[in-house]
């Protein structure tokens, strides 16, 4: 038994992403994986979903069932999701028949959304991983984002069979971070300038990086060193040569031969990567051990 879902619209960045493909950075693939982890796992829990969901972003998704029955959870951001004209509770799930169209457009907050199948979606794992590289051309729907006319089959699929979850607790404030491998290389005015002032998201952004704004003229005197490239991670918060600060995301490069003042925490990558463009926000510093802390609070 198996159900047919035809994507009938879809943004430019709407892919399939499961857990990430880690391990490979030593090759030059990053792992990639949702934006949102989070919200990403709630979609799932919301309908007892096997692995991989379709992430999408504020350009919204319509899909048809052409053939079968499956539940789906959706999560992530602030959507409006309609089953056959009819708005559905966001969070939640539903379950499709046959025909079924589902619509979600754009709410007032946040980046990402997810929709999650209970249901195997059949598609081969690139490197034991479902997760689409568009830059490696790797997994998803031949390495790309998916389209309109795109399907995807689902082994087994079934009703929602919610899962227990834990209330998830929602972080306010400034973003935290640590200090960066390079951070001694920033004046000690300029370093604490940067946890004093504010910065707005540009609207060039996307799965490799967020550019910010600085508007307070921080890095305005920032001088383009020449560094040695190494391995990087999401979170980096890079300084471009003409002052730019950048975060680097899921599919950010391998390496990067810019200086890194910070990394945003682990958790609160994901609170980060739902910042809307023109969006201000503020940093603030914290230790590796209380990052460490505040993931597994988030975990438990």
């Amino acid at each position: 038994m198996s159900a047919i879902i035809a994507i009938t619209r879809a943004g430019p960045l709407t892919s399939v992403q499961d857990d990430g493909r880690f391990g490979q950075l030593r090759h030059g693939i990053s792992a990639s994986g949702p934006m949102d982890g989070a919200s990403y796992r709630l979609a799932g829990a919301l309908v007892g979903a096997e692995q991989g969901g379709v992430e999408f972003t504020t350009a919204g998704l319509a899909l048809r069932l052409q053939s079968g029955s499956c539940g789906v959870g959706m999560a992530g951001g602030s959507f409006v999701a309609r089953h056959n004209g009819a708005i559905v509770g966001w969070p939640g799930a539903v379950t499709l028949e046959a025909g079924d169209e589902f619509n979600i457009t754009p709410g007032s907050a946040g980046n990402y959304g997810y929709l999650r199948f209970a249901g195997r979606l059949v598609l081969p794992a690139m490197m034991g991983s479902l997760a689409t590289s568009s830059r490696a051309r790797l997994g998803g729907v031949a390495g790309r984002a998916l389209q309109v006319g795109d399907v995807l089959e689902l082994a087994e699929p079934r009703a929602a069979a919610p899962q227990a979850i834990a209330a998830a607790i929602e972080a306010e404030g400034p973003i935290r971070f640590v200090w960066g491998l390079h951070a001694e290389l920033f004046p000690t005015q300029t370093r604490q300038r940067f946890v004093e002032t504010g910065f707005t998201v540009s609207r060039q952004l996307d799965r490799m990086g967020v550019r910010l704004e600085d508007g307070g003229g921080v890095f305005a005197e920032a001088r383009s060193l020449s560094l040695v490239s190494d391995a990087i991670v999401p979170g980096d918060i890079q300084i471009l040569g003409d002052g730019t600060p950048i975060v680097l995301m899921r599919d950010h490069q391998p390496t990067g031969g810019y200086p890194r003042i910070a990394t945003i925490i682990s958790a609160d990558i994901d609170r980060f990567a739902q910042l809307r463009p023109g969006s201000d926000l503020a940093f603030a510093p914290v230790s590796v051990a209380h990052a460490q802390q505040l993931l597994r609070n988030q975990q438990s």
